[in-house]
């Protein structure tokens, strides 16, 4: 029981500081970007904005976060649907977002890691949360990069569906890598990393988008670098309290 309250010490304070380092850099390198595109959503033609709006209907277009899920980006108006105002009130609830996903990763983190014998440490945690950064953010945005308003996007469910199928694969695939050790297990792990990308995401009907390319280019990189420190910290994070947590307690 003693492990088990350090473990939850860890994964809430990793969480909090992780999340709250998020929002920041949401705030200041990703959702420029996302508001700048919002612009070329509203500045097209008619017809190409009906078609975009059909298209993104009840999906989000944002940084893929922790959870690689997104924030949702300001503009897509729905009456029926209650949204925070602009200013603090959404920076607050992106921030309260952030910080219970990224809590969330971090037990499931040190939950896996202790099948594994545990994180001895920030240097372990930080290993551990590169090979999460691979599996969660880095695999699927190779076919699948992120989206901003106005771009067209395949089925959402199918979007969904393959991007947990890319984790699964992902991780399954670093984990033969380390704990392998053969031949035979080494192969099939590079056939694991691979096949997601083989099989292809899900695409839209048509590429076509008011979105200038470079602008959607500098936004999937944003977003797979604010992802790479996101995952570096909260490992690194999780990895030293984890070790302060269970010194305590032993």
């Amino acid at each position: 029981m003693a492990i088990f309250r350090a473990l939850v010490f860890a994964a809430a304070i990793s969480g909090l500081l992780a999340g709250l380092l998020l929002a920041v850099m949401q705030q200041t390198a990703t959702v420029p970007l996302i508001l700048k595109a919002e612009t070329y959503e509203e500045a097209a033609p008619p017809a190409v904005h009906d078609h975009a709006s059909h298209d993104h209907a009840a999906q989000d277009h944002s940084d893929p976060g922790p959870a690689g899920a997104g924030q949702v980006a300001a503009g897509h108006d729905h009456a029926d649907e209650w949204t925070p105002a602009e200013g603090m009130e959404r920076l607050l609830y992106t921030a309260l977002a952030n910080v219970v996903g990224a809590a969330g990763f971090a037990l499931l983190l040190l939950a896996v890691s202790e099948a594994a014998g545990g994180l001895s440490g920030w240097r372990d945690g930080l290993a551990w949360g590169l090979a999460a950064f691979a599996a969660v953010a880095l695999a699927p945005s190779i076919s699948l990069p992120p989206e901003l308003p106005a771009m067209p996007a395949a089925d959402l469910l199918a979007r969904q569906a393959w991007w947990v199928g890319t984790v699964v694969a992902t991780g399954a695939g670093i984990a033969l890598l380390v704990y392998g050790r053969s031949l035979p297990l080494a192969a099939l792990a590079v056939g694991l990393i691979v096949l997601p990308h083989l099989v292809g995401a899900p695409q839209p009907a048509s590429h076509d988008s008011p979105v200038p390319h470079a602008l959607a280019q500098s936004f999937a990189v944003t977003v797979v670098v604010t992802s790479f420190v996101f995952w570096a910290v909260l490992g690194a994070l999780a990895g030293f309290l984890r070790q302060h947590f269970t010194r305590r307690a032993a």
